[in-house]
């Protein structure tokens, strides 16, 4: 089944068309926020993507080791429609939307089935460059759709443009039908559906223990939940902070994500790869970090557009992190477990997609920056309005310090792999056995030389 080998670029079209589909909503998705929820938008905004994290972190495991079990295609099938399921009813009833949202959680882990997927069908030394390829075309995704979306929206209304993701997500779902192979070996499947399903690999709070014992998986695992999580919270609230805080309009939105987009595509496959050859995966990650705590510093700081396109530039460079901290965890794992421990990632991220956006939402509330008003012209650049009393972005300061904190827990990450490792260890053993047998077989011949020389 399927168009070809399965290869890299099968999961490359599933990521950029379905993250294309929610591009596309970015402008009716401020909107939407703003009529249905006046007051505390981004308070409410919180609490229903934290319901969608913590579904995330429960299912993340379980559907990680599915995968595993039965395969990647049809559970890619399962996350993507579940994902976009949501996507009409944005128009339909807002409120039926943003509850489906909230459910969708529990199979929005398609990241997860995907690098499972990357990791089935590339080799150890090829995964670096796959993953970064993968996140890459996550940022080409957003490269136009915002902004087509912001035109379309703005000429013909926000009804078509729900269409239209409507039919990128359709699309991607038929794609996934009809052209993704099977990437998953035949070999590596059990003979029964469920037998190799444990209760421990779908726990999640099982496999967190697991991870709190393990020296090498433990530091990545508090890396990318401390890195991730302003990460989570500035995509919850960045975009309408432009708007409305430091005067953007749709149009410089649009570009804004445009020109980052494009940035992050060339730090992810140029930038990505020379630096993991040139200082290794570890020092990557620590780069990729120190740029996330000068970003979240600039962003926190600024109060003027120019000083927001500087960072952009500074944020396209921190996205070298996830692939990079990818990478780490593919190594740490053996083939047959690659949808497991990509699960326990993508279900930290997912409970920092919940816990972000509240946290984000409640230090705007403490410091009484609110976020629960638009300007009325959207196309257009405004003046922002603000309280010289307050710090433009303090949600972004305490997201630096957490990423600061982040960074220092890298610091301890191994700089070699357990696995990696364990094979060296296991080929060695091998080549120091045939060297003991081809020395024991030469003792043998020895003795019967010399005796035909007497």
């Amino acid at each position: 089944q399927g168009i070809g080998r399965p290869s890299v670029y099968h999961a490359v079209v599933v990521i950029f068309l379905e993250f294309f589909a929610w591009g596309l909503l970015t402008t009716p998705m401020l909107t939407v926020l703003h009529e249905t929820f006046s007051h505390h938008t981004f308070l409410m905004n919180g609490l229903i993507q934290g319901v969608k994290g913590f579904l995330s972190f429960l299912s993340a495991p379980l559907i990680g080791a599915l995968s595993d079990a039965w395969g990647r295609k049809y559970f890619l099938l399962l996350t993507v429609f579940f994902t976009c399921a949501p996507i009409p009813l944005m128009r339909i009833s807002p409120w039926w939307y943003f509850t489906m949202i909230s459910v969708s959680g529990i199979f929005s882990v398609t990241f997860s089935v995907i690098f499972a997927y990357v990791a089935d069908v590339t080799q150890e030394h090829e995964r670096i460059t796959a993953y970064g390829l993968v996140s890459a075309t996550f940022a080409a995704s957003l490269v136009t759709s915002p902004a087509i979306g912001a035109y379309l929206s703005a000429s013909y209304g926000d009804n078509l443009v729900v269409l239209v993701a409507t039919l990128v997500a359709v699309v991607d779902i038929c794609f996934i039908l009809l052209a993704v192979p099977e990437s998953l070996p035949e070999k590596m499947r059990p003979a029964s559906w469920g037998a190799s399903i444990s209760w421990e690999q779908a726990d999640p709070f099982a496999s967190l223990k697991k991870v709190r014992k393990d020296s090498t998986v433990l530091p990545i695992c508090v890396t990318v939940f401390l890195s991730y999580l302003p990460e989570a919270g500035q995509y919850s609230s960045f975009f309408l902070y432009l708007r409305q805080i430091i005067g953007f309009g749709s149009t410089s939105i649009a570009a804004f994500i445009a020109l980052v987009g494009i940035l992050s595509i060339i730090a992810q496959t140029v930038f990505l790869s020379v630096l993991m050859r040139s200082i290794g995966n570890k020092n990557t990650v620590l780069l990729g970090l120190g740029f996330q705590i000068l970003q979240l510093a600039w962003y926190g700081f600024g109060s003027r557009s120019w000083m927001m396109w500087a960072a952009g530039a500074v944020a396209a460079m921190s996205s070298i992190t996830f692939p990079a901290i990818s990478a780490l965890v593919s190594r740490n794992a053996e083939s047959d477990q690659q949808g497991v421990v990509q699960g326990i990632i993508t279900g930290i991220r997912g409970l920092c997609n919940g816990l972000g956006p509240a946290l984000y939402g409640f230090i705007f509330f403490l410091f009484h920056v609110e976020l629960n008003e638009l300007p009325p012209d959207q196309m257009s650049e405004k003046k922002a309005v603000q309280d010289p009393t307050v710090i433009p972005g303090p949600p972004f300061l305490v997201g630096a310090c957490i990423v600061l904190l982040a960074f220092l827990v890298a610091l301890f990450i191994p700089e070699h792999s357990k696995a990696s490792s364990a094979r060296k260890h296991s080929n060695s053993i091998s080549s120091t056995l045939s060297n003991n047998l081809d020395r024991s077989s030469e003792e043998d011949i020895e003795p019967l030389l010399q005796d035909s020389s007497v």
